[in-house]
């Protein structure tokens, strides 16, 4: 990987790791199953959350690797889908990050950021349509840039997925 992690600016009060998790020997094996193909090409133009994305009216596309098209058996009955992405042009060495509408710099666990140890990233996305055969899913919308490999997918169930009273202390959301 060269040159995306630059995407990422430095700011007051942000710390780094002394070693960079890319560099450390792997703890487990992780399979990328397929890609994302978003309108978003660069960090600045990429919406910063599924709310966002959803409102600018760009679908997206998550084309599954033919070996992994049998796992998306039984989908389609599913209006809503989890996708785990790994956020490849994120810096993984940013531990204190310090976002620009923040007057404190926070820990990264406590930031939806993508620049974290393990960039993961984590959508809920309308599934609007399904080609098992060429492991097409047509998505409403998608916060990630064009190419961003995936992880997994999980039908989203909203019995159990949903919180109604979970809350941030300092927003202004439930």
């Amino acid at each position: 990987m060269t040159g995306p992690r630059e995407m990422f600016e430095a700011r007051d009060g942000e710390q780094k790791l002394e070693n960079d998790p890319a560099l450390m020997p792997a703890d487990g094996g992780i399979v990328f199953i397929g890609r994302i193909t978003s309108p978003w090409t660069t960090r600045e133009t990429c919406p910063k959350n599924m709310r966002t994305a959803r409102a600018t009216g760009q679908p997206a596309v998550l084309t599954i690797d033919a070996p992994f098209r049998p796992g998306l058996q039984g989908l389609e009955r599913a209006s809503h889908v989890i996708i785990l992405s790994w956020l490849h042009h994120a810096p993984r060495t940013l531990i204190v990050q310090k976002p620009r509408h923040a007057a404190e710099a926070k820990g990264v666990f406590s930031l939806r950021s993508p620049a974290r140890p393990n960039p993961v990233g984590l959508h809920v996305a309308r599934l609007v349509g399904l080609d098992i055969g060429t492991g097409r899913l047509d998505l409403d919308a998608i916060d990630a840039l064009d190419g961003t490999p995936v992880i997994d997918i999980k039908p989203y169930f909203a019995s159990t997925d949903a919180i109604a009273d979970a809350t941030v202390e300092g927003r202004d959301e439930r």
